[in-house]
């Protein structure tokens, strides 16, 4: 059972969680919801990606756990965003912002992010960050694991093909050309993987708002979740 409890004072600001699969949106919408409310956004994926991408460099045995958990527990990842730039990603000092957005490392991140001694470590961290609020948290686990206690949780979802020609159309910006329906069933076997781990999995709570971004623009999400937040819809 998750017991973690974030210690409120008249200080804090609110704590804003966006759950979903991957290709939901949630990555986007998060920072420009932290942008317009002037919040720190905090992209949780990152930290596992930054994991991965380590894990990957030093040739380490994916299937040991204890190998995992050590270099998670060895590991000093942060988060910047400097004078209104990106968030940069350094990994020991080492930035690896772009280096981390591979297929390879995104094929891979499943199977450390599903060890429970990795979340223990990045999951400490994520709550380091949170404790006096004024954050937007995006993940698969914050409104149920993270931060539980968050005073505002979404879920964003959207169907499966939507969420891979997403995926498709940001890789290519990248470079990196993929197939469709390989990238689709790769997605669907994540959400498989991510739903089934033992320590904080893919999960809507019960007192999140859903909302499909199939057929929807960006703006419209950050809207309605804006909405939301300055005490609009319930």
């Amino acid at each position: 059972m998750n017991k973690y409890k974030r210690r409120l004072n008249s200080n804090c600001l609110p704590v804003i969680a966006i759950d979903g699969p991957a290709g939901a949106g949630k990555s986007t919408v998060a920072r420009l919801v932290a942008e317009r409310l002037n919040y720190i956004y905090i992209d949780t994926g990152a930290l596992y990606r930054a994991l991965t991408y380590k894990a990957l460099q030093k040739g380490i045995d994916l299937r040991d756990e204890k190998a995992l958990s050590d270099l998670a527990a060895n590991t000093n990842i942060r988060l910047l965003a400097e004078n209104g730039a990106a968030q940069r990603v350094l990994c020991d000092d080492e930035d690896v912002t772009y280096l981390i957005r591979t297929p390879e490392v995104s094929r891979y991140v499943p199977f450390v992010a599903r060890v429970p001694g990795v979340r223990a470590n990045l999951v400490r961290i994520q709550r380091e960050m949170s404790l006096n609020g004024g954050v937007v948290l995006d993940g698969r686990d914050i409104g149920s694991y993270v931060m539980p206690d968050a005073e505002f949780k979404f879920f964003l979802t959207a169907s499966n093909r939507e969420r891979a020609l997403r995926r498709q159309k940001e890789l290519a910006a990248k470079g990196f050309q993929t197939d469709l329906i390989e990238l689709e069933k790769e997605m669907i076997e994540r959400d498989l993987l991510d739903s089934q781990r033992e320590v904080g999995p893919l999960v809507q709570v019960p007192d999140a708002v859903v909302i499909d971004t199939t057929t929807m623009t960006i703006e419209e999400v950050v809207y309605k979740m804006l909405e939301i937040i300055n005490g609009g819809e319930k």
